[in-house]
């Protein structure tokens, strides 16, 4: 099939294309306008002319609006799912749980929009009223990545729609079917003309454009930490939202129930191929049960199924491209010349790639400290508890963390210490449900996503101040 962009609440074509092909046997899925730079001009300009109709409607009415999306994300639930499965890669349980996301954060935002809480306060003088109310950024532009090629651009559509924001979107050109699907519900739904605009292209051109655009008042941008330096140092004074790479640890103590966390880790570690922000890339374990630990994690590893994503039986899928896998399998080697172990995996076929998991790591090792994003798993033994704090926060990353004890103590000494947005305790590092903020701290940025952050990344604060004395009155000199 060929999709099209969506500008201006028009389905527009390019005079070039790109294909997207499922990663699985590399077969091309669908065709795809190579968008240019002439094209983010006109969906800025579509944006602009809609922002004061969208921005004016109340919000419960653009929450409406929402509710729609999600009803009708929902009824396609399954044929998304397949889509998501066939061309990001993520075993089809996974797919659908992805589209499960856009639909809560969807029903969620819809129902922001009869609260979009501002404050009200007392004056220093007096007959003078306070208060804060909520306003939209503007027109913001969307550049998402294709790990959660459904879930990540509705946790930025959703607030930023609710608050009144209209919307320049460019997916990640590896998974633009995912995106194309979402905005056609979107259209469905009700969303007027220009106030959701569809580009798809190259991030030299399309991306590089919504990020420098002067008539775009804010962005949000997930992905590497590379091009997230690379946003900061040319947005110019839009309002910017970065959600960049994670290197995280869990902490298993040596009074960890180990079947549980054997569990968690396999998850955090395997899940979705280890293509996620919040992979579980690093197992910090108490020198106790480390070798009934490692022993037990390599023998599940290794009874773990590699295949098509569609199929019940399929454990684990394709890293999303050839470039992907090359990656994985460089930083194989580099933690083989590292002097760390392998205790099972290391090995890939095409874009497949077993489960793999390093002993014997060194803090300072680049597979310790580098984000990999593929199933590459690093276990580094640790003595005392604070030990284990310490190491956990040595990367320049700062996500998610877990800890595995039994120990309250151990479990607050972890909450407090660690270096993260997200803890959890005794249970993956993986994201956030969608009430409550997700983000990091250091290197990987410090946007705050989903709950009520989600409505403060897309819209601002003005204070307003009512004077019904009659008279000129003057804070801090009136007595």
């Amino acid at each position: 099939m060929k999709g099209k962009m969506y500008i201006g609440g028009k389905w527009i074509a390019a005079d070039s294309w790109f294909e997207t092909r499922n990663p699985s046997d590399n077969k091309i899925i669908a065709r795809f306008p190579a968008g240019t730079e002439k094209h983010v001009d006109m969906a800025v300009n579509a944006a602009r002319r809609s922002f004061r109709s969208w921005s004016v409607m109340p919000p419960p009415k653009r929450g409406l609006i929402l509710q729609k999306i999600a009803g009708n994300l929902r009824k396609d639930k399954q044929r998304l799912g397949k889509i998501l499965a066939s061309e990001m890669g993520k075993v089809l349980p996974e797919a659908l749980g992805d589209v499960q996301e856009a639909i809560d954060i969807f029903e969620y935002m819809a129902g922001e929009g009869r609260r979009l809480f501002g404050h009200t306060t007392t004056s220093e003088l007096k007959d003078k009223f306070c208060m804060t109310v909520r306003r939209p950024v503007g027109v913001v532009g969307l550049i998402t990545p294709w790990n959660f090629p459904i879930a990540i651009p509705a946790w930025k559509l959703a607030p930023a729609l609710i608050c009144g924001n209209t919307v320049v979107f460019k997916p990640s050109s590896d998974t633009p079917l995912c995106a194309y699907e979402l905005v056609r519900i979107l259209v469905k739904s009700g969303v007027p003309s220009g106030v959701v605009n569809f580009v798809t292209g190259p991030a030299s051109s399309v991306g590089k454009r919504i990020v420098t655009h002067p008539g775009i008042d804010g962005l949000s941008f997930t992905g590497s930490k590379e091009t997230g330096e690379w946003i900061a140092r040319n947005a110019g004074l839009k309002k910017v939202g970065l959600e960049l790479g994670g290197k995280n640890p869990i902490i298993v103590m040596d009074d960890a129930d180990l079947e549980l966390a054997v569990e968690g880790i396999l998850w955090g570690a395997f899940g979705t191929t280890g293509q996620r922000c919040t992979a579980a890339s690093r197992v910090l374990v108490q020198s106790g049960i480390r070798k009934r630990l490692v022993a037990r994690l390599a023998k599940a590893a290794n009874s773990m199924n590699l295949g098509s994503p569609l199929l019940k039986t399929t454990d684990v899928g394709p890293l999303i491209n050839k470039k992907a896998a090359e990656k994985t399998a460089m930083y194989v080697d580099i933690g083989k010349k590292e002097g760390a172990k392998i205790v099972c995996g290391g090995k890939g076929s095409g874009n497949f790639f077993r489960p793999t998991i390093f002993e014997n790591v060194r803090p300072e090792m680049r597979i310790a400290r580098e984000e990999i994003f593929g199933p590459v798993l690093s276990i580094i033994e640790f003595k005392k508890p604070e030990d284990a704090i310490g190491i956990a926060n040595s990367v320049e990353y700062g996500l998610s963390s877990s800890i595995y004890t039994k120990s309250i103590s151990s479990a607050f000494r972890a909450i407090e210490g660690i270096e993260a947005g997200i803890t959890y305790v005794n249970s993956s590092t993986i994201g956030s449900e969608v009430h409550l903020p997700f983000g990091g701290v250091k290197k990987t940025g410090h946007t705050r996503e989903a709950g009520i952050t989600g409505i403060e990344e897309f819209s601002y604060l003005k204070t307003v101040y009512v004077d019904y004395s009659g008279k000129l009155q003057k804070a801090q000199i009136d007595e």
